[in-house]
């Protein structure tokens, strides 16, 4: 399939122009529609020609680890919400210009990765400037050391001068579908979601639980992994985490307007 597919979700390399149609502003006029997502019908909330195809970072180290998991999420987000998915993800080296018609990307591993090479931090760096979304993934838990010391040391690396901090209770990636007050994953390393801001948004959000290893099932159905320590209800906050980040990737921040707070209690409680 065609990856041009994903039209309205597109971010812009180049500068000038292009960095005034950034999503949020494009996706203001689209408030109507994207609050379509809230509804139960089979809305097309985002235009007829749009899907959530989810990009995967290709680098050095292992990072095809959760494929099952990827394809996992868009199932789920296809049956939960209005929006329509392309169910296989899309692997890309970070030098990939292609990587702009993605306004999503899985930026996963299981232990430690060598350093990127200057094109794809530069190439990294402009696409998450200009709107691109990045969820990172500890897939092995690590905390200091293996993935979490690897991602850490080229995030540095690609946006200088900014910190992975602790997102607040109240940011909007926490009500963008789900109403959450939890975290998951297959494990609980930390019991709460870091991101980093490029102005008011989050351009990166990292989780060292593993949130598609609880996503994760295999050709015949079976969960791959167990969730530890809290099973079943862990794992359904983390598949509800990846629905929330996927609408927030899509949407942003249309739902910090108060004005659909209300709605949204009412639905989700």
């Amino acid at each position: 399939m065609d990856p041009q597919v994903l039209s309205l979700g597109t971010v812009h390399p180049q500068g000038g122009d292009s960095k005034s149609m950034l999503r949020r502003d494009f996706l203001k006029g689209l408030a109507l529609g994207a609050a379509a997502a809230l509804v139960p019908a089979r809305a097309r909330a985002f235009g007829d020609g749009s899907k959530f195809i989810p990009a995967v970072a290709r680098h050095g180290g292992e990072w095809d680890r959760r494929a099952h998991g990827l394809r996992r999420i868009c199932w789920e987000i296809s049956n939960r919400t209005s929006v329509e998915v392309f169910p296989e993800a899309r692997a890309f080296d970070l030098a990939d210009r292609s990587l702009f018609k993605h306004p999503f990307l899985y930026f996963g591993g299981e232990g430690g990765f060598p350093p990127l090479s200057d094109e794809q931090v530069a190439n990294l760096r402009r696409y998450l400037t200009y709107g691109g979304f990045m969820l990172a993934d500890a897939n092995d838990g690590s905390s200091g050391d293996g993935f979490d010391a690897s991602f850490r040391r080229e995030l540095a690396r690609v946006l200088p001068g900014s910190q992975l901090g602790r997102l607040p209770a109240d940011h909007v990636l926490f009500k963008s579908f789900y109403l959450l007050d939890r975290n998951g994953g297959r494990l609980l390393v930390r019991p709460f979601l870091e991101g980093v801001l490029v102005g008011k948004r989050a351009a990166v959000v990292y989780s060292q639980n593993d949130l598609a290893g609880a996503w994760s099932r295999d050709e015949h159905g079976d969960w791959e992994f167990e969730c530890s320590p809290g099973g079943d209800s862990q794992r359904e906050v983390a598949i509800r985490t990846g629905v929330n980040v996927a609408l927030y990737a899509m949407c942003l921040d249309y739902k910090d307007d108060a004005v659909h707070l209300k709605y949204i209690m009412k639905r989700r409680r």
